[in-house]
């Protein structure tokens, strides 16, 4: 008896945390006290583990009451006078009452405690699967799956699946194999494993025959599909440049109550980008911006760059729009682009032209390119003046314009033929400092000769090689065709030997230019055979259709002179410039 108490008080201070005080006896109580409840302490102890209190009249203890048990303490000195008979059974009942109570506030439960035993992969089986599925087997995978007699856990489902060096094909086979069993209930986290692993192989083959059971799986297994595996089909298909593919996929979300996030979105646009199926990915791109489901700044900025490349450089203004209004800044570049973009057509060019109040601080400081594209979009349009009302808030408020604005506007405006404003663009780009380059010097002239004022342009030419030590041939060539326009071909001459003269050698457009007005007005034959001559010397060849005019024109002459009657109505000269 005295045995069942002591472990039951035992038990019970394990229960709860309590530390039980050592019981010290005498050797000889111990031992009358062993032999004395010996068949008790049996009784007692069912009892204390099964809760279920009886009566046991049978073998109690009796021993004399003399006994001084004093000095075993079972907590409260409940127990510290012990009567063999009646009162110790009593005694006993009243712990018993107690650990009964203590058990149930503590709410034992027979077997609760008890650990489901874990999974073990067998590893003999999964050996002989991972061989099976590593080499190439035709036509008889499935068999071979049979007679392994495998137990289609979870756990070696994965394992399989996340085995390196397996073919995706025969992945497929195996997964398909695998839904054949009905006892298998199909996870989203072994589908994710197998989407993850067909993806580390990179097969177009495997990625079309895993997009298939994906496919089955949706219509078979209701919410086993979700948006991370259908994302990572998606940008799958975008890596292999199969944007029909990724656009299928995007349309199967709604079939699989899937809701389509950011990462959806821009695999699926990059997808259809790839391929040039723009229409499409602006079609994705309008829902995405319906559900305000924009990615990072970065991934906004491909889109933006996406578009402008596929020339639709409208729609992805409104992108940018989208962006800007949410305090998402797209890169610098990006802006650039875009920019640029819509500096190509004229009818975007207002909407490039308002990007630019955007610009502020330290960015607008360093805008000088996309400021520089909106003016010579404007001077192509022959909106001279807006360009020149952006130049004049350029220097006002920067970037600080340089030399290829101010040509931009100088040119449109000489092109007009409105040389005044002109050469007010040039003297305020003296003003800051800026020296004219060449090609400025160039359009001026190029604007006095079209409007016949050769001296003008002469003087324009002087200037330029005050300041400049070599010129190009494009600013003699303007001058040369000014000349020939007036038919002042003595001149003309004269520049083609100056340019010789600065180290400037004439090309095949100076010659062409000169010997056609040759022919065609002066029927000055000879002068043009002379240039012809010396283009030989210097390497430049000659089309065959001004050939075949200096041939026409002197055979015309020397039947004007065989005919006297036609000679003397033809009105033949010859240069006074010898031609060196």
């Amino acid at each position: 008896m005295w045995r069942s108490i002591a472990a039951g008080s035992r038990l019970v201070a394990r229960n709860f945390g309590i530390a039980t005080e050592k019981v010290q006896c005498s050797q000889t109580l111990s031992l009358n006290i062993s032999r004395s409840l010996s068949k008790p302490s049996l009784y007692r102890s069912s009892r204390f583990l099964s809760e279920s209190p009886a009566a046991n009249p049978k073998n109690e203890s009796s021993f004399s009451p003399e006994t001084d048990l004093s000095s075993l303490s079972f907590g409260e000195n409940e127990y510290a006078q012990v009567d063999p008979s009646a009162d110790a059974v009593e005694s006993n009942d009243n712990l018993g009452e107690n650990y009964d109570t203590q058990m149930e506030n503590f709410d034992f439960i027979p077997g609760e405690g008890k650990e489901e035993e874990a999974y073990e992969i067998d590893g003999d089986k999964l050996e002989n699967v991972l061989s099976l599925l590593q080499s190439s087997v035709d036509g008889y995978l499935e068999s071979s799956l049979d007679s392994f007699d495998l137990d289609l856990h979870e756990d070696f489902v994965l394992k399989v699946l996340e085995t390196p060096l397996v073919l995706g094909e025969n992945l497929v086979c195996f997964f398909k194999w695998v839904m054949k069993h009905p006892e298998y209930k199909v996870t989203s986290g072994v589908v994710d494993a197998l989407v993850k692993a067909i993806c580390s192989s990179v097969g177009k083959k495997d990625v079309y025959a895993l997009w298939d059971l994906v496919k089955e799986i949706g219509e078979k297994e209701k919410g086993v599909l979700t948006v991370e595996i259908l994302n990572e089909l998606i940008a799958l298909f975008s890596k292999l440049g199969k944007g029909k593919a990724a656009f299928e996929v995007f349309n199967k979300f709604g079939d699989y109550s899937c809701v389509a996030n950011q990462e959806t979105y821009y695999f699926t646009i990059e997808a259809l980008s790839r391929r040039k199926i723009f229409y499409s990915a602006w079609s994705v791109c309008e829902k995405m911006i319906e559900t305000g489901s924009l990615p990072d700044s970065e991934k906004v900025g491909k889109i933006i760059s996406w578009f402008c490349k596929g020339g639709k450089a409208k729609e992805a203004h409104v992108v940018y729009t989208l962006v800007m209004e949410k305090k998402m800044y797209p890169p610098q570049s990006v802006v650039n682009f875009l920019i640029s973009s819509l500096c190509q057509k004229d009818e975007t060019v207002k909407l490039a032209l308002d990007m630019l109040d955007d610009f502020s601080g330290e960015g607008r400081k360093y805008a000088i390119k996309p400021f520089s594209s909106v003016i010579r979009s404007l001077c192509r349009m022959k909106d001279v003046d807006g360009a020149k009302t952006l130049l004049s808030k350029m220097i006002s408020e920067g970037p600080p314009p340089g030399n290829a604005v101010f040509n931009s506007v100088i040119s449109a405006y000489s092109k007009a033929g409105d040389m005044t404003p002109a050469m007010e663009m040039l003297k305020l780009m003296r003003s800051r400092g800026l020296k004219p380059d060449v090609y400025t010097y160039t359009v001026l002239m190029s604007g006095y000769a079209n409007g016949g004022q050769m001296e003008e342009a002469c003087e324009i030419l002087n200037e330029a090689k005050k300041n400049h030590s070599r010129l190009s041939p494009v600013t003699y060539h303007t001058l040369i065709r000014g000349y020939c326009k007036l038919e002042e071909f003595d001149n003309a001459l004269k520049l083609l030997n100056e340019m010789k003269d600065v180290g400037v050698q004439p090309n095949v457009d100076e010659y062409n230019k000169l010997i056609q007005s040759l022919c065609l007005k002066a029927l000055d034959w000879r002068t043009a055979e002379k240039l012809l001559e010396d283009m030989k010397l210097k390497g430049l060849h000659l089309n065959g259709i001004t050939r075949a005019l200096i041939r026409a024109v002197k055979e015309l002459e020397e039947d004007a002179i065989e005919n006297g009657g036609i000679g003397g109505s033809l009105n033949f000269r010859k240069s006074n410039v010898t031609v060196r």
